[in-house]
């Protein structure tokens, strides 16, 4: 049957399982918003195109599914950047179509003309710039194969006027045939006789090792691996600890799991770091807050990495061992060697790691409301609902990755390598749409929070009861916390004037409280609860609270700032 370029877009996405898109209208995409005007798909109209950007990141993250985005052409495209920037960097597997000008225009700087493939092409998988109609199907089905296939990641398709308008014949072609090969190689088989070899040397090192520590990083919660993290740490019983972006990949209540480790890491963790003489990092790029300084941080020690991404290992540390392949295969295999040899006795090392964590716990002060009593109530709270926790970036992003229980992979999305403030609310709009039997907790910062504020209108509108919790210090938290410490708190363009969240949100249509104690925040989130509606509460706390531990930047990991 003869379809236009944008109803084939409309039954690919079909096809693939899409029930939900993001996006902003505009002229050159003003003819597949036509085609979705009468379309099986739900369309979300967010505020702004970094909205549509960070719902569709918050959906994939949250539901396993691939998100997807759309935007016109020039700034409606550009938009979209700084969202397939933060998705790449976390390896989120999202589709963005921007509308392009007619090809007959392209290259002659059109109205609202820019090459966007050319300005995404450093921060996505792949993109495409499709000049025939008749191409569209196979470069749909194509992206969402690149977006899923191995280590995930956003995917663009820019598709002039023209060919959304023409009609060519289609062939409906069902989900699970419509892969199609666009120069996109197929995961290399764990059974060969490289990965077995690189398996033995885990093992050989693993049962050497008289201080082992587990790294589990967020390449875990893509591959949904965590119940064979959870097989090997049952058969070789070892501390762990996590990334920002893995956590969740280990339940928090498992034996000699110790928390948050890097730059802000909990002290336990990154004292059994440095003490380690293994590391098996387990989907972790060892980035630099992970890691601080490297030498420091591979002295004396064996790096074991498995990762899908062979370009990711002995990329930032030297590494021994390299176990490339699917994680859940890669896990299984080393699972099945360790259950065949004599373990090592780990007694005393799991003892000295556990007398570190009884240590340095932290007992906040209940009497003044403060950003650990608040985590630590949030947690207590929701402890038998089933919640997504969200957090946008800065101080309150550390506080909830020290302090939140995240009891389950994909229930803590946060923007890890690219730190992009104002990705919490769109992102929170997004996972709470795509499991809606989960409500969606967002964490922010009164800074952060402003930068997609009037996607409360989208949530308003949509009926989306996310529930924001605020913390509001009127600063630039994290920064100022720098310039405290490091710039002889000359407080340069951090400190903010008090601004009324309640009056915005209710001009969004979306109801609110204020906090400034910890009766008034637990009545407040309470409210927020009750409600099937979004709601903000204010937390309203000190521009001194700072977040602790912290790594001295530069050094080793178990050099912690000593704070004021």
């Amino acid at each position: 049957m003869k379809l236009s370029g944008s109803r084939i877009i409309i039954e690919t996405l079909l096809e693939q399982g899409v029930d939900t898109v993001f996006g902003y209208p505009g002229g050159a995409i003003m003819p597949l918003y036509d085609a979705l005007y009468d379309a099986p798909l739900r369309h979300i109209l967010t505020v702004h195109e970094q909205g549509a950007a960070h719902a569709a990141d918050g959906y994939a993250r949250a539901s396993g599914k691939v998100g997807v985005c759309i935007a016109t052409s020039g700034p409606g495209a550009t938009n979209l950047v700084t969202g397939l920037a933060t998705a790449y960097m976390d390896s989120v597997p999202v589709i963005a179509i921007t509308g392009q000008v007619g090809t007959p225009l392209l290259g002659r700087d059109a109205f609202q003309e820019i090459d966007i493939t050319g300005l995404t092409m450093p921060i996505t998988k792949h993109n495409f710039l499709v000049r025939s109609a008749a191409d569209l199907a196979g470069v749909i089905r194509s992206a969402f194969t690149i977006a899923r296939e191995g280590r995930p990641g956003p995917v663009l398709i820019d598709v002039p006027r023209d060919v959304l308008l023409a009609e060519v014949d289609f062939t409906a072609t069902p989900a699970d045939l419509s892969a199609c090969s666009a120069g996109v190689s197929s995961l290399q088989p764990l059974d060969n006789p490289e990965t077995d070899a690189a398996l033995d040397k885990a093992v050989t090192a693993l049962l050497k090792s008289r201080r082992p520590v587990l790294l589990a990083g967020g390449g875990i919660i893509r591959a949904t691996a965590s119940q064979s993290v959870k097989e090997f740490c049952a058969v070789y019983p070892l501390p762990t600890v996590s990334t920002l972006m893995g956590l969740g990949a280990i339940e928090p209540h498992q034996p000699h799991y110790l928390g948050l480790t890097g730059m802000h890491g909990h002290k336990a963790a990154n004292l059994a770091v440095a003490d380690a003489d293994l590391i098996i990092a387990v989907g972790s790029r060892f980035s630099d807050r992970v890691t601080s300084d490297r030498s420091s941080y591979t002295k004396n020690k064996t790096i074991v990495h498995l990762d899908i991404d062979a370009a990711e290992i002995g990329k930032n540390v030297d590494t021994a061992v390299m176990v490339i392949g699917d994680l859940q295969h890669s896990l299984q295999k080393l699972v099945h060697r360790l259950r065949q040899s004599a373990l090592p006795d780990h007694t005393a090392w799991l003892g000295q790691v556990l007398h570190w964590q009884e240590l340095h716990q932290t007992q906040p002060d209940k009497t003044v409301l403060n950003p650990v009593w608040i985590m630590q109530h949030l947690s207590k709270t929701v402890a038998e609902l089933p919640v997504t926790w969200i957090s946008d970036v800065g101080q309150h992003q550390m506080w909830a990755a020290q302090h939140l229980r995240i009891e389950s992979p994909a229930t803590w999305l946060t923007s890890g390598g690219l730190g992009t403030m104002g990705f919490g609310l769109p992102a929170a709009l997004g996972a709470q749409l795509s499991r809606p039997e989960q409500r969606a907790i967002l964490i922010a910062g009164d800074g952060g929070f402003k930068m997609t504020a009037m996607e409360l209108y989208t949530a308003a509108v949509e009926k989306i009861p996310v529930i924001c919790v605020i913390l509001d210090n009127s600063a630039l938290g994290m920064v100022r916390q720098w310039q405290q410490l490091f710039f002889n708190q000359r407080y340069s363009a951090t400190t903010l004037p008090s601004f009324d969240f309640i009056s915005l949100a209710k001009s969004c249509g979306v109801d609110g409280a204020v906090a400034n104690t910890p009766a008034e925040f637990a009545a407040g989130f309470q409210q927020a609860l009750a409600s099937d509606m979004p709601f903000v509460l204010v937390a309203k706390i000190s521009p001194d609270c700072m977040v602790d531990p912290m790594v001295q930047p530069g050094q080793a990991v178990n050099r912690f700032v000593e704070m004021p």
